[in-house]
């Protein structure tokens, strides 16, 4: 390692020629004059370049040496024969030159040199995510869209400006504190706005008076802010995951310093939505209030009977059909393939979906790998699908040129792919047309599944239709259906025991019946009865 200098320069200028004087200005001799500057080589670059430190405008030539010093200590960190090492602390070196920073700390730049990390600690939490999502391109489309959400609406606004070295567990905690007076607040715009648009529906649209009450009305709705979704107790783990996930990458590539502090973060409990069969208790309610009692509500098998007998002539009964008694997801059903359908083994294989990402639909994997699986026909569903595919190849004559050859069971008319968001709408104006209580499309998912529990199906079965990946989901999404049937056994098994069932009566009327009398005496013990025998 070269030596460097420290040298003093002044401004002042030659009145004939205008040049600086430099080192020859007379004044200099003064120790007031001038100011001090520092100069070290620095180790060439990758590509060959020569490179200073040049710093200059220090008040005196102690300031100037204590900051020559610093840079010396840092070049004298890595090792004599450590090329790569000298390189990085000259880029360091160099990086504080161009952004007229100060000269970085050299107990952090020699743990991070030591321990491998990088020695640009200026690297921003939302730089280091964009950085992270570029490396997860390889994931599942619906993965990666959903990091990205996370990333875009709630990790970069809260925590992107920050250092990623300095991320700690408060910082976190903040933001989801923040996270949750938003939802107060989103909330309670919520209620306002629905006050004033149900007090609009309920005028009536004649009379002056009401007129000029509707437009105040509407003005006052305009104002408002438009109807949020909040971030719910269940949604925000997953922004913790996504944050640690990234975070891990971070540590593993010596970003920063082993601890995540992503992992140690605890929120508020979240409850996951169980699902609640349509009774006749729950649908008076629910005409009385317009609620919902679960957001996840579920037919009984009287009501899916109702549904498809009234959607039996609709182009899509077999997807009402198979998603009701076979439990297929939405863009399973959308996706299906007739090289997945096997008539003669009564099967259908589930290998691709459509997947709708914003309002884009793709074609992609099922949504894990558990999902990959051949599910069982019954006899009515498999003649359906046949005669299906011959009114769709009687809609292909028909569309003639016209016509796309997508190789799907369900398409649009022309042949063309089904839009699930659009499936989705239609199933919702069948429902209301049919008179039947609401429920989603995911719902009528939940619907085969109480249907196949309801028929003694084994769960482990019921788990492996479904797709899903361990039994455990099952059961914590259908424990209140698994409840109901419960009941329902323990009827069931008191009806098989012959007894005679008699009233209990009531203990008041066991009071006016009984009569006092003498308390009856408890018979003696064996062995009291034989030693009165033998006294005898």
């Amino acid at each position: 390692m070269k030596n460097g200098t420290i040298t003093r320069r002044c401004r002042c200028t030659d009145p004939t020629t205008g040049k600086d004087l430099g080192a020859s200005c007379p004044k200099l001799k003064s120790r007031r004059h001038g100011t001090w500057g520092v100069f070290q080589e620095l180790d060439l670059a990758q590509d060959g370049r020569r490179r200073r430190f040049r710093r200059g405008g220090f008040e005196s030539s102690t300031k100037a040496q204590e900051e020559l010093d610093k840079v010396r200590a840092l070049m004298a960190i890595p090792e004599e024969d450590d090329a790569w090492g000298k390189t990085q602390i000259s880029d360091v070196l160099e990086n504080c030159v161009k952004d007229k920073a100060p000269v970085p700390d050299y107990d952090e730049i020699r743990r991070r040199f030591k321990t491998g990390q990088s020695l640009n600690s200026k690297t921003t939490v939302a730089e280091w995510l964009d950085t992270w999502l570029v490396g997860r391109k390889r994931l599942r489309r619906g993965g990666v869209a959903r990091y990205e959400c996370d990333i875009r609406v709630h990790l970069k606004p809260h925590l992107g400006h920050l250092r990623l070295d300095k991320l700690r567990v408060h910082h976190i905690d903040t933001m989801f504190d923040a996270i949750n007076e938003r939802n107060i607040e989103v909330q309670e715009q919520n209620a306002q706005r629905r006050i004033v648009r149900d007090e609009l529906k309920a005028t009536p649209n004649k009379g002056a008076e009401n007129r000029a009450r509707r437009k105040w009305l509407q003005a006052q709705l305009n104002a408002m802010p438009p109807f949020r979704r909040i971030t719910g107790l269940n949604t925000q783990p997953h922004i913790r995951d996504t944050l640690r996930a990234a975070l891990n990458v971070a540590i593993a590539q010596q970003m920063m310093p082993a601890f995540n502090p992503a992992a140690h973060v605890e929120l508020l409990p979240g409850t996951k939505p169980k699902a609640l069969i349509w009774t006749d208790e729950r649908i008076a309610r629910w005409k009385e209030t317009g609620e919902k009692p679960s957001p996840v509500m579920v037919w009984t098998p009287v009501q899916a009977g109702t549904f498809l007998d009234f959607v039996v002539q609709d182009r899509l009964y077999m997807l009402w059909r198979i998603i009701a008694f076979r439990g297929t997801r939405r863009g399973e059903g959308c996706g299906v393939r007739w090289e997945d359908h096997s008539a003669k083994a009564r099967s259908l294989a589930i290998a691709t979906q459509l997947i709708q990402d914003g309002w884009d639909v793709h074609e992609g994997a099922p949504k894990t790998d558990s999902g990959f699986r051949l599910v069982a026909l019954d006899d009515e569903t498999n003649e359906g699908l046949l005669a299906h595919k011959a009114r769709q190849q009687r809609e292909r004559e028909e569309w003639g040129e016209g016509w796309q050859d997508t190789g799907r069971i369900f398409t649009q008319e022309d042949g063309s792919l089904l839009h699930p968001g659009k499936v989705s709408d239609l199933f919702e104006r069948l429902i209301e047309a049919a008179g039947l209580p609401p429920i989603r499309l995911h719902d009528l998912r939940h619907v085969a599944a109480t249907l196949m529990l309801a028929a003694g199906v084994d769960i482990k079965v019921v788990s492996e239709t479904l797709g899903h990946s361990d039994t455990r989901i099952t059961r914590d999404i259908y424990q209140s259906v698994l409840d109901d049937l419960a009941r329902d056994a323990a009827e069931k098994v008191a009806q098989l025991v012959p007894h005679a069932r008699k009233p209990l009566a009531s203990v008041k009327d066991t009071e006016h019946k009984t009569s006092p009398r003498r308390p009856r005496m408890a018979p003696p013990l064996k062995s009291d009865a034989a030693e009165q025998n033998r006294s005898a």
